[in-house]
C-alpha cells in the first residue's frame, strides 16, 4: 500500500479544482451521469481529438470524483496498472499503480486509448467491469474491493491502427459514441479554446472537414478539433492562417507527398 501519512488526501493530486470547457453536443452528460449513479463501466469511442479526454475530465469535475488518468501505449502492461514491489533502501514496498490506487481510494480511473496497451490489461480490468467490483493484486497476495465512489472508464479509437477492442472486454462496458461536432458547434470550441474570433474558427473548420473527406482515400484520419484549436493558437501567437495550418495539420498529417501537396493546395485555395 502507499506509504500516505495518516489523515492526508491521497487522491488530491487527481482532484480537479477549476471547470474544464467543455460544449456538450448531446445528452452525454446525462447519460454519463445516469451510469455513474449505477457505478456503471463506460468505454468511450470516437476518432482521436474529438473532445473524448476533455469530456472525462469536465465530468470529474462536474461529479466532484478524483480524476487518475492512464495514457495508455504499446508498453503498458497489467503491473504498470497494479502496482509492483520496489526496493526502497534496502527493503522492498509495495507501491499502487494508478489502477488501485482508484479502486482502492474512490476515484475515476480512465484507461485512455486502452487498445493500445498490451493484452494481459484487459484481463486484469475484467473483475472490475462487473459485480465483484474487485481488483486481484497476484504480486502482493490481496483482492481490493472497490471503493463505493469508483468507476471505471475507458476510451479507444475504433478507426485507428492498433485494432479493436475484443467483445468480450467491449460488452462489459456501457458505451457513447463520440465524432467530431458540427461545424457550428465545432467552430464555438475552436474560438472558445484558442480566442481567436469565430469567422477564422470558422474557416478552420471548413478546412478540417475537407481534409476529413480524404480519410480512408490515403489519410488514416482527417483533421482533428484538437489540430484546429492548436492552428488558431498559432495565428494568435501572430502566424498567417496558412502558415499555421501547413504546420498544425499539414506536416502531422501525412508523410506522403502526393497527399502533403494536396492538403497544402486547400489550405492556400482557404486562405
Amino acid at each position: 500500500m502507499s506509504m500516505v501519512p495518516s489523515g492526508s488526501d491521497v487522491l488530491a493530486p487527481w482532484r480537479i479544482d477549476t471547470e474544464p470547457y467543455y460544449r456538450a453536443i448531446g445528452d452525454e452528460c446525462e447519460m454519463f451521469e445516469a451510469a455513474y449513479a449505477g457505478r456503471l463501466p463506460v468505454l468511450i469511442k470516437g476518432p482521436t481529438g474529438c473532445g473524448k479526454t476533455r469530456f472525462i475530465e469536465y465530468m470529474a469535475w462536474r461529479l466532484g470524483r478524483p480524476l487518475v488518468t492512464v495514457a495508455c501505449n504499446a508498453d503498458t502492461s497489467a503491473g504498470d496498472l497494479v502496482g509492483r514491489w520496489l526496493l526502497d533502501g534496502g527493503e522492498t514496498r509495495w507501491q499502487d499503480g494508478p489502477l488501485t490506487l482508484a479502486a482502492r481510494h474512490g476515484a475515476l480511473c480512465y484507461l485512455d486509448e486502452i487498445v493500445e496497451a498490451r493484452a494481459d490489461t484487459a484481463v486484469v480490468i475484467h473483475p472490475l467491469t462487473d459485480t465483484r467490483r474487485m481488483l486481484p493484486l497476484e504480486r502482493r497476495n490481496e483482492l481490493v474491493h472497490a471503493h463505493p465512489d469508483f468507476a471505471l472508464v475507458v476510451s479507444y479509437n475504433p478507426g485507428g491502427g492498433s485494432g479493436l477492442m475484443k467483445a468480450s472486454t467491449r460488452q462489459r462496458f456501457c458505451g457513447l459514441e463520440f465524432d467530431y461536432p458540427d461545424a457550428e458547434n465545432e467552430a464555438e470550441i475552436v474560438m472558445r479554446e484558442s480566442g481567436v474570433e469565430i469567422e477564422l474558427a470558422s474557416a478552420l473548420v471548413a478546412l478540417g472537414r475537407r481534409s476529413r473527406r480524404l480519410a480512408g482515400h490515403g489519410l488514416d484520419e482527417g483533421a482533428s478539433t484538437r489540430m484546429l484549436v492548436r492552428a488558431a493558437a498559432l495565428v494568435r501567437a501572430g502566424a498567417s492562417p496558412a502558415a499555421a495550418c501547413r504546420m498544425a495539420l499539414v506536416a502531422p498529417l501525412t508523410d506522403d507527398v502526393a497527399l502533403r501537396d494536396a492538403l497544402v493546395a486547400a489550405v492556400d485555395a482557404s486562405f
